[in-house]
């Protein structure tokens, strides 16, 4: 499966990336490109500081390359401005993290309903949308639960149930299984490998752990700026 415009998915082409720090560059991507196909589901390994979460980063919108060209769904992120990017983001993109990121004050419902609150939805289709998204996350008898009520497998996912609120394009997930007991991850990992054979979402992950990279179709993996398969 390609996207709409026959292009593939995600397409990196010769990308590189370095930071600041005081007087000194330290270089974090050197040269990469990378081809994904609508409906993957792409693992990326490798040793921390190896460039793993800056090449999510980049995919996701969240930061712009110093070279090269990153294409999402037929659309070049560099070339967007701030607020055109945010538009973007909040449409195509689906962001899983290690950590949930959910608020403390606000229940399950809520929590999920964050992303739809800058739509045009009307009140009725952001519960709807709600609702199936918690539903198909095994938690529709959760809505009222706050985070501190929940298991830490259960706050994940409502941050998936968040993640997908919003019939995003692609889903980038960042350690999902990383602070998860091995039963809780296992649960985890069925669930992303249902949103991506049912429902046919692409899916980029970064992952530690060889157990969650095996749910993956291809692992590829970083080493010092560089992506090898």
């Amino acid at each position: 499966m390609q996207a709409a415009d026959g292009q593939p998915m995600i397409q990196i082409s010769n990308v590189s990336k370095s930071y600041r720090r005081d007087r000194i560059t330290i270089p974090v991507l050197s040269n990469i490109s990378l081809t994904v196909p609508g409906g993957e589901f792409l693992a990326l390994m490798g040793p921390s500081g190896s460039g793993k979460t800056t090449l999510l980063n980049l995919i996701a919108g969240i930061d712009k390359p110093d070279s090269g060209d990153v294409v999402v769904n037929g659309t070049s992120i560099g070339s967007l401005g701030e607020s055109a990017l945010a538009r973007w983001r909040s449409t195509h993109v689906g962001f899983i993290f290690q950590f949930y990121n959910l608020l403390p004050v606000l229940t399950a419902y809520e929590n999920v309903e964050l992303p739809l609150l800058l739509t045009s939805l009307s009140k009725k289709e952001k519960r709807d949308h709600v609702t199936a998204a918690l539903t198909l996350v095994g938690l529709g008898d959760r809505m009222k639960h706050y985070p501190k009520q929940l298991s830490g497998g259960q706050e994940q996912r409502v941050a998936i149930a968040r993640a997908i609120v919003t019939d995003p394009t692609v889903l980038v997930a960042d350690e999902p299984t990383g602070d998860l007991d091995k039963i809780s991850a296992s649960e985890v990992m069925t669930l992303l490998e249902t949103l991506n054979k049912e429902y046919g979402k692409t899916i980029v992950m970064v992952t530690h752990d060889p157990r969650a990279a095996e749910k993956a179709h291809k692992v590829m993996h970083l080493d010092k700026g560089e992506l090898t398969s």
